[in-house]
């Protein structure tokens, strides 16, 4: 650190200063821990130790020799110890050996994104180098040169590539890499704990084809999985790769003093119990700790709050200046950079250039961005995890640190800003994946078809040899495979992964293109994404600058599903139930905002095609009998409900142990004749025609309000089974959040503010888990 030596002067600084010392919540000093160590194992090569020495590692960490013993006992490994802990040699040095004892043998090392795994080749090399040995470790993805190929493909020793690049680049092309897959020893999947959800789901599919290809080939390799903490390491290798496990989670690195500080944004509307905005604090202590030459990473919470705090920043601190070469001091980096931006700024944070960073999660990997001295947390990241994952970014090379959470005005925000010791008492979240979500796997068995017939009787991973069966006549339906010599033959022309997104189930990227520059292309947008961010008329941001979209090239389309309602059982008044529902996202209108003042200068509409998903649902329906006994109007009443949801969403969350964007909300009618809408003032129940919002208000013969919380990703994954059996649980930990919030009549801790869901909604909520509790328990 630069004018502040050491965290505590820091913090010092930040208690004193008069707009921000009165902020602090919580402080907490986490103290530094002392490495446990052992010697270099007798069985290492002496070429690997010689390395080792000559970059000042005289020693493995205790982690590291327990995961070299369990690796050379032939046992598949996990290992989870915290950031910047020195995994990556954990599975360095048995590949290594292998390639010095074994000539011949291979690797495939997968890691989540193009730029960590080039981080990664770089530092094996650097390590090969040492050993003087001619083993030959490449990158193989999107970026890779067509003349490059071929020679990665019968040279390689160590392959370094992407789920991604495996998925479309390789495995349909096995037949081209025989080497690769006859000699296949070990196979590396770092940063495991990225793999949940929908991407965890298909990356367990991706291992089963993986493994069935080297079966054919004749290899069986070992597989060494590295994770930042989870609650399930073992479990959820064990679920991605079908393969038993040795855990490793004994961490014997050492870890530098660090400070974490809980940052609650002053009220500036108390009745309303409104607080100041977090992006405006995030940039008054990014801008603080800047200035008295800190250097930082700011985590925001979405890819605008990034470009939004790094125009800020860049305005106070750069102010006539240019980019990096002429002393860019504060950067943005997220998806949709280009690659050649992303590297710049990658290499100003190593050679300490730059003085700040805004990121979103992009950064929250273990690409190499040198030694940073605080971290500032624009709002909850969601899980205790991730919270964890982006503190560490700071203080990767044993310096002491100090890491800032913002809270928000929301109502988990809220809660650990005045229950800090639930945080820091419990423990990490769980990973969760359903490699058998049936649009996920159907996808996985047309590519493996391609890859390989699939012999009568096969057995796919843990899909029995039956289920396998009945999918794949379901594909001989659709013409796409036959069945011929006891096998089931691909029969198209493309191969089918090209088709088959890894990480959502939308097809492609939208491309930003700047017209003026003889149609340059500056960023890229994901297909969900598109239609909140760059629909006609839309502020685009990207590198602090704001663009005006002109025109979205979206094609319309028209996909209906089915409601199936699969368990339910009555609690009380209510009905409980748990089914498979279809879910449209329509993105109505926007806001215009000032800069700085956050002043409302208008409003637009967005007239884009719906977004639709089939997903698993959990929901409970109240009965119009029931709302009637409270005495309130039907306007109030909706208000209630929506207030209800709002909060109930939030604690959802909390027990699933996952973020708010794993599982979404909505307020409607089970059957699809009406929803509530809560945009722009404009509160209300809306007719639907065949599932499409036509804004006619309904006339509600038989008003019965359900709630819906929805897994948000397509098919489901699970988390709505866990929310219908937790059902009363839910009830009154929702409760006792809306009750014990100290605002008068609603705010965004608890039921949302009351401009936005009504001047009763707090009461009609906390009337209606009540009557709910009462019921329930008579």
């Amino acid at each position: 650190m630069g004018a502040t030596s050491d965290t505590s002067q820091l913090i010092d600084l930040l208690k004193s200063h008069p707009e921000i010392g009165p902020n602090l919540a919580y402080v907490q000093r986490i103290p530094p821990r002392e490495a446990v160590t052992s010697p270099f194992p007798e069985d290492l090569p002496e070429e690997i130790v010689s390395t080792l020495r000559s970059r000042g590692i005289e020693q493995l960490y205790s982690h590291q020799a327990d995961c070299w013993e369990i690796v050379q006992s032939g046992k598949h490994a996990v290992v989870v110890t915290p950031t910047a802990s020195g995994k990556t040699l954990c599975y360095n040095m048995p590949v290594l050996t292998s390639a010095l004892n074994s000539p011949g043998s291979k690797a495939l090392y997968l890691f989540p994104t193009k730029a960590l795994s080039q981080d990664q080749v770089a530092e094996l090399n650097s390590v090969v180098d040492g050993t003087g040995k001619p083993i030959k470790v490449y990158t193989f993805d999107g970026d890779t040169p067509q003349s490059a190929r071929q020679a990665i493909r019968k040279q390689g020793d160590v392959v370094v590539t992407n789920p991604d690049m495996l998925h479309q680049g390789i495995l349909p092309h096995h037949t081209k890499w025989i080497s690769l897959f006859q000699n296949l020893r070990y196979v590396v999947i770092d940063e495991l704990h990225i793999y949940r959800g929908v991407f965890g789901s298909h990356m367990a599919n991706l291992i089963r084809r993986l493994k069935r290809v080297c079966e054919f080939h004749g290899s069986s390799p070992q597989f060494i999985c590295c994770s930042a903490t989870i609650a399930n390491p073992k479990e959820h290798a064990e679920a991605v790769t079908e393969l038993p496990m040795e855990l490793i989670d004994k961490s014997g690195s050492p870890a530098s003093e660090k400070h974490f500080v809980f940052y609650n944004p002053p009220i500036v509307n108390e009745p309303l119990g409104i607080r100041a905005s977090y992006i405006k604090e995030a940039r008054r202590l990014a801008s603080v700790l800047v200035q008295n030459d800190v250097s930082t990473i700011v985590f925001a919470l979405s890819r605008l709050n990034v470009e939004v705090l790094t125009k800020y920043l860049k305005d106070e601190f750069e102010s006539g200046r240019e980019r990096l070469t002429s002393g860019e001091v504060v950067a943005g980096y997220r998806g949709g950079y280009l690659p050649n931006r992303r590297r710049e700024i990658e290499k100003g944070l190593r050679d300490g250039a730059l003085r700040g960073v805004v990121a979103t999660n992009a950064l929250e990997l273990g690409i190499d961005i040198g030694s940073l001295d605080a971290a500032v947390l624009a709002g909850y990241p969601g899980t205790v995890a991730s919270t964890w994952q982006q503190s560490g970014r700071a203080g990767r090379r044993g310096r002491s640190t100090v890491t800032l959470l913002i809270g928000r005005s929301t109502p988990l925000d809220q809660f650990l800003m005045t229950a800090p010791e639930y945080f820091f008492g419990s423990s990490v979240e769980h990973a969760r994946i359903n490699p058998d979500n049936l649009s996920v796997l159907v996808d996985h068995i047309k590519c493996g078809a391609f890859e390989l017939p699939f012999r009568k009787d096969e057995q796919f991973g843990h899909v029995r040899p039956k289920d396998l069966k009945e999918i794949l006549e379901f594909l001989q339906e659709g013409g796409v495979v036959h069945f011929s010599g006891d096998q089931w033959h691909w029969t198209e022309d493309v191969y089918p992964a090209v088709n088959v997104s890894l990480r959502r189930i939308e097809k492609g990227n939208f491309v930003v293109v700047r017209r003026e520059e003889e149609s340059r292309i500056i960023a890229e947008v994901d297909y969900g994404s598109a239609i909140t961010t760059i629909y006609p008329d839309a502020v685009y941001m990207t590198d602090g600058e704001q663009y005006i979209v002109d025109d979205l090239d979206w094609d319309d389309y028209t996909n209906v599903k089915v409601l199936d309602e699969l368990e339910s059982r009555r609690c009380g008044p209510v009905d409980v139930s748990l089914g498979e529902v279809q879910v449209m996202t329509r993105a109505v209108g926007f806001k215009k905002i000032k800069f700085y003042t956050m002043e409302n200068v208008g409003y637009g509409d967005i007239n884009l095609p719906d977004l639709e998903m089939d997903t698993s649902s959990y929901w409970f329906t109240l009965p119009e009998s029931f709302l009637g006994s409270f005495g309130f109007s039907r306007s109030d009443q909706i208000d209630g409900v929506l207030g209800l949801a709002n909060a109930m969403h939030a604690i959802a969350a909390f027990n699933l142990m996952s973020t708010t964007h794993d599982i979404h909300r909505s307020v409607g009618d089970k059957s699809a004749e009406w929803y509530v809408r809560n945009s722009f003032g404009d509160r209300g129940i809306y007719q639907s025609q065949e599932g499409k919002p036509s804004g006619a208000k309904p006339s509600l013969a038989a008003f019965q309000p359900t709630v819906f919380l929805f897994d948000n990703f397509q098919g489901g994954v699970g988390f709505s089974q866990q929310l219908y059996d937790l059902h009363e649980k839910l009830m009154a930990q929702t409760l006792s959040l809306i009750a014990g919030c100290k605002c008068r009549g609603g705010c965004p801790s608890c039921v949302g503010p009351a401009r936005e869901v009504g001047e009763r909604s707090k009461e009609v909520a906390v009337a209606i888990l009540k009557g709910l509790s009462e019921e329930s328990i008579s």
